[in-house]
C-alpha cells in the first residue's frame, strides 16, 4: 500500500528538510500509529502520502503508483479515488448539511460512489450508516456544519473519510476534540470500517494510550529521522 525510499521535504526557504524518511513500508490493510513532538514532520509525511505534497528527492509511492511523478492534478484526482483523509481541522463546508457534507466523497469520485452502493445499497445508505456509528443523531443529519459542535464536526469529517472504502485511510488527530467514550466508540467504528473494506489506516496523534490498537508504530523525532516499532523490533526509517 505504502512503500518510501529516501524520501526528504524541505519547505520553500528553508535551509534544511524538514522530513527525511530512509524506508518506510506498510501493506494493504496494516495500520500505523504516528506520533511525535510538534515541528517533527507528522503532518508533512501525511501530505507526501496524500498527495497534497510531492517530496523534494526520493520516492513515495501508494497503491504501487509513484506520487512524485503524478502532476498536482493527477495527484487530486488520485487522493479522491484512493485516499480518505480526516483533516486536523476538519475542511467541513459550513454551509452544507451534515450529509452533503459526507456525501462530497462520492461526488468528487465515481469509484468511491460504486463501492459506497456496494457496501449499503447506495452512497446515501453508507453515509447514514456511518453517521449512526458514529453517534450523530438522526435529527442532526440535515443541520448545516457550521451548526455543529466541534466533537460533531470531527465525527463528520471521519464520516466522509471513510464512504466508499478508500484504500488508504489517514487520520490526523481525530479524536483530540472528543472524549473518552466518545473516543472509544469512534476507534471501533474506525478501525471496523477499514478492517471490512481492507483499508490500511495511517492515525496520528498525541494520545499515546491509542497506540495499542495499531500493528505498527512510528516515532518521529524533532531530529527529523524515524523509528519504527513493530513488536520489539525496531528500525531506523
Amino acid at each position: 500500500m505504502i512503500e518510501i525510499r529516501n524520501a526528504t521535504y524541505r519547505w520553500r526557504g528553508a535551509a534544511a528538510d524538514c522530513l527525511d524518511i530512509e524506508s518506510l513500508a506498510l501493506a494493504a490493510g496494516g495500520s500505523l500509529f504516528l506520533h511525535g513532538p510538534s515541528g517533527s514532520g507528522k503532518s508533512t509525511l501525511l501530505g507526501l502520502l496524500a498527495g497534497v505534497l510531492a517530496p523534494r528527492t526520493g520516492d513515495v509511492k501508494v497503491l504501487g503508483t509513484a506520487m512524485e511523478d503524478l502532476s498536482a492534478v493527477q495527484r487530486d484526482a488520485f487522493r479522491a479515488d484512493h485516499v480518505g483523509y480526516i483533516f486536523q481541522q476538519f475542511n467541513l463546508l459550513p454551509y452544507l448539511s451534515i450529509e452533503d457534507n459526507v456525501l462530497l466523497a462520492c461526488r468528487f469520485s465515481a469509484l468511491r460512489s460504486k463501492r459506497a452502493e456496494e457496501a449499503a445499497r447506495s452512497p446515501l445508505g453508507h453515509a447514514r450508516h456511518l453517521l449512526k456509528g458514529m453517534g450523530l443523531d438522526e435529527e442532526l443529519w440535515h443541520r448545516k456544519a457550521s451548526e455543529l459542535s466541534v466533537g460533531q464536526q470531527q465525527r463528520v469529517a471521519a464520516a466522509r473519510a471513510l464512504i466508499g472504502s478508500p484504500e488508504l485511510v489517514i487520520a490526523d488527530e481525530p479524536t483530540s476534540a472528543l472524549d473518552a467514550a466518545l473516543r472509544d466508540g469512534f476507534m471501533r467504528l474506525l478501525l471496523a470500517e477499514c478492517a471490512r473494506a481492507g483499508s490500511a489506516l495511517v492515525f496520528v496523534s498525541h494520545d499515546e494510550r491509542l497506540a495499542d490498537h495499531f500493528v505498527r508504530r512510528l516515532s518521529l523525532p524533532a531530529i527529523n529521522r524515524a523509528s519504527v516499532r513493530q513488536g520489539s523490533e525496531e528500525v531506523t526509517a
